[in-house]
């Protein structure tokens, strides 16, 4: 293992195809200043071309990120929506407007950027389709992480797994009362307003107030989708400032990556 892999994520994801890699990047390892360094005052892998931070330092961190995959990453325009790009139907240049993707080619990478937002990751069992997805509260309760896999399905894959990747914790994710009733709207039977319920602690002396469980959201959301083998889920981006970028916590901050490819 090299020291760029024991800086970042390689996930614990027990039944990963041996033919599918995946990878989530934290704030070390890279080249960018404050408020974009590795919270330790050393150069920080800061990814997103959109924060602030010089083009030609997100350009070095990812021709780092570059040098560990198999090719290069599909970058998309991330909007908080549901939409689903198909890499392997993409040129080399293209950069759509869609917050997953999905890939049947072996060395295509799908990539999604976050700072506090749930990165997912997928794989059918037989490792022949993968895809990644962003989910923050808009587009999880608008249905991005069902669109990926119907999108998946859609292109052949089999059964599934998924793994959730570093965000905010259910410790540290306020939300007024709009994103609850967000997900309860959404809730088909009596069983899923009982999931979505749990899922949202109320702030004692701040009325309206709840704290969010986004992996809680989420896990229930993909077992509803169908998808039974869900891992991951343990880390809070906001509460770990030395290892991960955090829009909650900083507000002018990086993006990190989680990526996954079939080799």
């Amino acid at each position: 293992m090299t020291t760029l892999q024991q800086q970042w994520l390689v996930p614990h994801w027990p039944g990963l195809p041996d033919g599918v890699g995946a990878l989530s990047t934290t704030r070390r390892g890279g080249v960018s200043p404050a408020p974009y360094d590795d919270g330790m005052g050393q150069g920080g892998l800061n990814l997103g071309t959109h924060v602030g931070d010089q083009p030609h330092n997100v350009a070095r961190n990812r021709e780092i990120l570059r040098s560990m995959l198999p090719g290069d990453p599909g970058w998309l325009t991330q909007v908080h929506g549901t939409a689903v790009a198909n890499l392997s139907r993409l040129g080399p240049q293209e950069v759509p407007e869609a917050d997953a993707s999905l890939t049947t080619t072996p060395g295509k990478v799908c990539v999604i950027m976050t700072a506090d937002c749930l990165p997912v990751l997928f794989c059918d069992v037989e490792g022949k389709t993968v895809a990644a997805a962003h989910a923050g509260w808009r587009g999880l309760a608008a249905g991005v992480l069902e669109n990926t896999v119907e999108s998946m399905r859609a292109a052949g894959a089999g059964e599934l797994m998924a793994w959730m990747g570093p965000a905010i914790g259910a410790y540290q994710f306020e939300v007024g009362p709009e994103v609850r009733e967000a997900f309860l709207s959404g809730a088909v039977d009596a069983s899923g307003v009982r999931h979505v319920e749990a899922a949202f602690l109320p702030i004692e002396g701040k009325p309206g107030k709840h704290l969010a469980d986004i992996y809680g959201l989420a896990r229930y959301l993909l077992h509803r989708a169908g998808v039974q083998q869900v891992h991951g889920g343990e880390f809070c981006t906001v509460s770990n400032s030395g290892r991960f970028y955090s829009y909650r916590r900083d507000g002018v901050t990086g993006r990190q990556a989680a990526l996954i490819w079939i080799k």
